[in-house]
């Protein structure tokens, strides 16, 4: 009797368990994400998901970070890093400040990223993970 017991009791407890473990990690340490436009082709075709891992280590140039912007969760490329001085279109420089990215999308054409923000950096704390999959 005890062993039917035990056996009902697993049936249910088993996949609860799984179940609370997948909702820790997609809350701690994985991001999903979707890409509704054409910002970051070819990299990142519109209509693609995304995995992103929220325990990133030190940043780059280069690497694609899933961020917070205006209220926002968009997907770019780093281009500067803090301390990186960069030359506008206009011929004037910018300055990235310490703490700061800037960021630009792969689709040039189809972007709206640091060169046209108000504010052109994002900020370390509005970053939310660094994209993981499809890479």
């Amino acid at each position: 009797m005890k062993s039917k017991r035990m056996r009902r009791m697993c049936f249910w407890l088993l996949p609860i368990l799984c179940a609370a473990v997948v909702l820790v990690l997609m809350k701690t340490v994985f991001l999903f994400g979707y890409v509704p436009t054409a910002s970051m082709e070819p990299t990142l075709p519109s209509g693609s998901y995304i995995l992103g891992f929220r325990l990133y280590g030190p940043l780059e140039k280069g690497d694609i970070i899933i961020f917070t912007h205006d209220g926002k969760v968009l997907v770019k490329r780093i281009f500067a890093l803090p301390g990186e001085n960069i030359t506008r279109a206009d011929g004037s420089f910018l300055l990235v400040p310490e703490g700061c990215y800037y960021v630009l999308g792969d689709n040039s054409d189809y972007s709206v990223d640091s060169r046209y923000w108000e504010d052109p950096f994002v900020k370390n704390g509005d970053i939310l993970a660094t994209l993981l999959l499809p890479q």
